[in-house]
């Protein structure tokens, strides 16, 4: 068929030249794919070698990068192919193809000493940047809450009840069968096992202390992480991509006072109440499997259970809660801000807000442990 295209070699002295000629366009993809990798194989055969293709009717993006393509396999110790009989019609669109860089090959198949510090020192770099981005977004959360506070009028009380209702309400369900679930499962081993030393009652103790302090709130944050975090993160990036985030700028909103602090203080005030009917529903579940499997009627559970608690219990619960709804929100609104133009990126950074979500939530009940073990409650 008369247009389809060839690479004839023909050899002139020492050199090789490579004449191309025909239509070098997608429509022959499949022959035109062929005929370079062969052509590439004689790379390091002859100390100079051209590409003639001054006979090319018909050249379009495809056929130029993979002349180009075949001039880059060309090119070795120092002597780089050339191009010859290029027209002028076609001369713009190869060099905008040159000047697409290829991609560095990064070896990992060695593992070295080198490498292994240079992975430690990037992970070490990583966290600090995290750090940073976390600090940076809190110094704006603040900034945003003190111009709303000066300015009342600016305060978006209609995003934020719809906030409160997505995080708060329509969480209630996912979170008080949850917690109550984990209620029931610590009285049966705690009966199953307390009841080798004849102790069944002292399983109210660790039901009550263990749910007001460490498990109720801990439980409901690393819920919400998963839940409300990842949604923050998914909506935040969704409008980076369509670039929303840039359009409010252009018309002088700030993104943060529009779309973050709304977010911040309904996930604030919903994390505590969640946190309550957490602990109410797991001190329900604790009870009803006392009385059911352990035989401990629902009157003795609630005076040993008067007995076992404080209300600095309940304080210490509370305490946490807003605290970590806050690092909740700000690692989300972080990662949500970081999305780049991509599904992947959007994907990535969902994952991220949730893993770091709960990372920090644990390290934050840490932290309160210690420091209300020191002050004595």
């Amino acid at each position: 068929m008369s247009g389809d295209p060839t690479l004839e070699r023909i050899a002139r002295g020492n050199g090789l030249a490579l004449c191309a000629a025909g239509s070098w366009t997608a429509r022959f993809a499949p022959v035109l794919e062929r005929m370079v990798a062969d052509a590439e194989k004689l790379s390091g055969t002859r100390p100079n070698i051209s590409i003639d293709v001054s006979q090319v009717s018909k050249l379009d993006t495809f056929g130029a990068w993979l002349i180009e393509r075949l001039r880059r396999s060309l090119t070795h110790g120092g002597i780089e192919a050339e191009i010859a009989g290029l027209s002028a019609n076609y001369s713009s669109l190869v060099d905008e193809v040159r000047r697409v860089k290829a991609e560095p090959i990064v070896e990992t198949d060695r593992l070295t000493i080198t490498g292994m510090l240079e992975q430690i020192g990037r992970a070490v770099a990583g966290i600090g940047g995290t750090l940073i981005g976390l600090i940076d977004m809190l110094g704006a959360v603040l900034t945003a809450a003190a111009h709303v506070l000066i300015r009342p009028r600016h305060f978006r009380l209609t995003s934020t009840i719809h906030h409160l209702e997505q995080v708060c309400w329509r969480a209630v369900p996912i979170v008080v069968l949850i917690t109550f679930l984990i209620g029931c499962i610590i009285s049966q081993q705690g009966i199953f096992h307390f009841r080798k030393f004849g102790a069944d009652i002292f399983v109210v103790d660790m039901l009550g202390v263990l749910v007001l302090r460490e498990i109720g709130v801990l439980l409901v944050a690393i819920m919400v992480a998963g839940r409300s975090g990842s949604a923050y993160t998914a909506e935040l990036g969704s409008m980076k991509m369509r670039e929303e985030i840039d359009a409010l700028r252009t018309m002088g909103f700030d993104p943060i006072e529009v779309l973050i602090l709304p977010r911040m203080l309904a996930l604030v005030l919903a994390l505590p109440i969640l946190a309550f009917l957490g602990a109410m529903a797991a001190l329900y579940g604790g009870g009803l499997v006392a009385w059911l499997y352990g035989g401990v009627e629902p009157e003795a559970f609630l005076l040993r259970l008067r007995d076992a608690i404080s209300i600095d219990h309940f304080i210490v619960g509370l305490i946490k809660a807003p605290v970590m709804a806050a690092v909740i929100g700000i690692v989300a609104c972080v990662e949500g801000l970081a999305v780049q133009g991509s599904a992947e990126s959007l994907g990535q950074h969902t994952t991220s807000s949730v893993v770091k979500g709960i990372f920090f939530v644990i390290v934050m009940d840490g932290v309160f442990a210690i420091f209300f073990a020191s002050i004595g409650m």
